[in-house]
């Protein structure tokens, strides 16, 4: 197995954590920062460009519209012009009733903080399906998106990695092709981190960087 480029280049030549890249501090797992990460994650799950879906982010972080209670407060109408404004134009009736119903539910069942859903779960899988619960706006793709970058901040937070991940990794010659297994393709890619100097808590930073080259090889294609 030949690799093309080490995990390390890769993040230094694609990027990494989508969540850094918006400033979004997970390391201290703050309530505050993990809900705003949990905000982009609903937005980078649609069909829709990253660029217009961190856009969206931005407009929705400058009206202050991050907290589950002033997603609530603020109401159909106030959530579909800032989506427009961030050129989410496409989906933003649906993402509309989406983000309203998720923020009623996270100050219903978890007082409005993701850190007591966390808490809550019994485990890995038990997590998964907690955020699930949430309804329509939290499905297996935005799950995904959310828990890979939660990886250092929550215990619990452990999922498999995205076939995206797996197909971009076994590209770049980072794992074998032959490998079929996801438990074992995600400890593959965490020695193949470790391997090259990786930190443990800098994994999503690796994880993401073969999220965005996958991204970028579509497009090529």
């Amino acid at each position: 197995m030949k690799r093309l480029i080490s995990p390390i280049a890769l993040v230094k030549e694609f990027g990494g954590s989508y969540a850094k890249e918006l400033d979004i501090d997970l390391c201290r797992a703050d309530s505050a920062e993990i809900q705003k990460w949990f905000l982009a994650a609903l937005l980078f799950g649609a069909r829709i460009s990253g660029k217009i879906a961190a856009k969206t982010y931005t407009e929705f972080q400058s009206a202050g519209m991050i907290s589950p209670e002033k997603i609530s407060n603020a109401g159909w109408n106030e959530l579909v012009r800032l989506l427009g404004r961030g050129g989410y134009k496409r989906y933003d009736f649906k993402t509309a009733d989406k983000l309203l119903e998720v923020s009623n539910i996270l100050l219903q069942d978890y007082a409005g903080d993701l850190n007591v859903l966390h808490c809550l779960a019994t485990d890995s899988p038990d997590l998964k399906r907690q955020i699930k619960r949430l309804r329509k706006g939290a499905c297996d793709v935005t799950v995904n998106i959310f828990l890979r970058e939660m990886r250092s901040t929550w215990p619990k937070a452990q999922p498999l990695p995205s076939k995206q991940t797996v197909q971009a990794a076994k590209a770049l010659g980072l794992i074998a092709n032959d490998l079929a297994d996801e438990r074992a393709i995600l400890e593959a890619l965490k020695a193949a981190a470790q391997e090259d100097g990786l930190k443990p808590e800098d994994f999503p930073d690796f994880e993401a960087a073969l999220v965005r080259y996958g991204l970028a090889m579509r497009k090529k294609a």
